[in-house]
């Protein structure tokens, strides 16, 4: 999928959502643990009920790592049957990888050849030798960690150097130089929506991921004022906020009530535009 194609889709559907598969095996219905292939079997009826609302889904890697092989082989069910039944959506595969060289190469080809996702996330830590073998893979994309909503996130990305400047802002400025920057997406946390106008001045045309939203309590309201671009440049994730909106047999009408709520919430700032 490439950017405009993105786009086309927000439009279409009225809606920058991005659903978060985040799936816990003691959280999920009781019933389907009887099922084969349990953690599949959930995200498919996730899927099935919010596709209509939603232009992406975001499997936590962490959460099928933690199953060993049938994780991975949920993960993999789970993301062909994206592709396959709905390959109008984005796909985001929520790893955090990071590393030098042929270590990130073999990262990059694991999720955007083999699995097919559309688009990764990933840790600036070690700096662009680290992030350019991801972008090195067209209409492949790159999300890349800037200002993170979790209580921890300003240890170190607040940190101020003599210029006065932030260490996620350097971050923004240092990756925009990177071979395929384009390619380039953020992670901008939604509670921290007083940031996002400095980020736009700096990154005023690429897509931020922004998580935080529903759960942990993040204003949607307050991401859009300042985040919103032309091309709307947004995508809202919400996970457990959906996708656990009930834990009774109704759990997928009931995450497809939650999704189309914040739908027509999107629709609303799009009507604005």
């Amino acid at each position: 999928m490439n950017k405009q194609q993105l786009i086309d889709q927000i439009h279409q559907k009225q809606s920058f959502l991005c659903v978060g598969l985040d799936v816990d095996l003691e959280k999920i219905p009781q019933h389907l643990l009887r099922k084969e292939d349990p953690i599949f079997a959930f995200n498919k009826a996730i899927i099935d009920a919010t596709h209509q609302y939603t232009v992406a889904y975001k499997p936590n890697i962490a959460f099928y790592e933690a199953y060993g092989l049938k994780g991975w082989q949920a993960l993999e069910r789970t993301i062909n049957y994206l592709n396959e039944q709905y390959p109008e959506v984005f796909t985001i595969a929520d790893a955090k990888r990071g590393d030098i060289g042929n270590t990130s190469t073999r990262y990059a080809k694991a999720f955007f050849n083999d699995l097919a996702f559309d688009s990764i996330t990933v840790a600036p830590y070690m700096g662009s030798d680290s992030v350019e073998p991801f972008l090195e893979f067209k209409n492949k994309f790159t999300i890349l960690l800037a200002l993170t909503s979790n209580k921890g996130g300003l240890d170190f990305q607040s940190f101020e150097n003599t210029q006065h400047q932030q260490l996620y802002q350097k971050v923004l400025l240092e990756s925009l130089q990177w071979k395929n920057s384009e390619q380039l997406m953020y992670v901008v946390g939604a509670t921290r929506p007083e940031y996002f106008k400095e980020i736009r001045k700096i990154v005023p045309n690429h897509f931020l991921l922004v998580p935080g939203v529903g759960a942990q309590g993040g204003d949607l309201q307050g991401v859009c004022k300042y985040g919103l671009t032309k091309d709307v440049g947004l995508l809202i994730n919400s996970s457990r906020g959906i996708i656990y909106a009930s834990t009774e047999s109704d759990f997928a009408e009931a995450a497809a009530f939650k999704a189309k709520v914040l739908q027509q919430e999107m629709a609303s700032i799009l009507a604005q535009l």
